[in-house]
């Protein structure tokens, strides 16, 4: 069996822990005590003032020995704010664009991931607070502009992020009705994320489509991790069928999901 591929999701606070302090080398600390081959994060500040100015999406890479793909979703003069996909496998930006929003303006990053025997389509988000707004961009990210106009040919699809809904939120059961929760699909019970100190809520999600299956899941809690952001980040250990056919197309639309 080949190696499987190591997948991290983590909301990294603007790089503010919970002890207030601003630290990018801390939270590059906590990825590297995890080990990923690709990486999805959210709330990452890029010349913003209240972090110092720096690009925080590459100086996490620089430390990683990666490359980083950065999509703001808020852009105020030349500070940014948004999410990034990091890597050191051959990676290209598919998609980066606005979400629906009512509140703070969210966003979505696709990129496409050249592995071995196959391309990993690879979608990272940050969803807003309020329910029916959460709702609006799910089904903007299952609809033809995004999910649904993946084709089936060599693609596998995940999608991860802080999607600031729980399980029986009406969001979540919309994309769970087209893509498996990672955490559902072993024996072990899904952990919370949020907050990092003593997690209660299970927020950060990373779902998959056809043809990957789920070897190994865990919400990574050490020491370090606690501190560094108010949410921990969750590991997955992906196995790729190169075999399988990637989407299932365009998903319908949950109208009762809407209202």
């Amino acid at each position: 069996m080949p190696r499987p591929l190591r997948f991290l999701t983590y909301n990294v606070h603007s790089c503010f822990g919970t002890d207030r302090k601003l630290d990018p080398a801390r939270v590059a600390a906590v990825v590297s005590e995890c080990r990923p081959d690709i990486i999805a994060l959210q709330e990452v500040d890029v010349g913003r003032a209240r972090s110092g100015g720096i690009d925080q999406a590459h100086m996490i890479a620089t430390h990683l020995n990666m490359e980083a793909h950065f999509h703001p979703a808020l852009h105020l003069k030349d500070e940014r704010y948004g999410d990034a996909v990091l890597t050191a496998l051959p990676m290209r930006l598919v998609k980066a664009d606005v979400l629906p929003s009512t509140g703070e303006p969210r966003g979505a990053l696709w990129v496409e991931i050249d592995l071995a025997d196959a391309k990993l389509q690879v979608i990272v988000t940050h969803l807003g607070l309020r329910g029916s707004e959460r709702v609006r961009q799910a089904t903007t990210l299952l609809g033809p502009g995004w999910l649904g106009g993946i084709g089936q040919a060599d693609s596998r699809v995940v999608l991860a992020g802080d999607l600031n809904a729980i399980a029986r939120s009406a969001a979540y059961k919309l994309l769970a009705a087209h893509l498996k929760d990672v955490q559902l699909q072993l024996k072990a019970k899904p952990r919370p994320t949020f907050p990092s100190r003593l997690p209660l809520l299970r927020l950060d999600h990373v779902f998959v489509g056809e043809g990957i299956g789920v070897r190994d899941c865990k919400v990574h809690s050490s020491a370090l991790a606690r501190v560094a952001s108010d949410h921990l980040p969750i590991l997955v250990e992906l196995e790729i069928d190169p075999s399988a056919k990637g989407c299932a197309g365009e998903p319908e639309v949950d109208e009762a999901a809407m209202s």
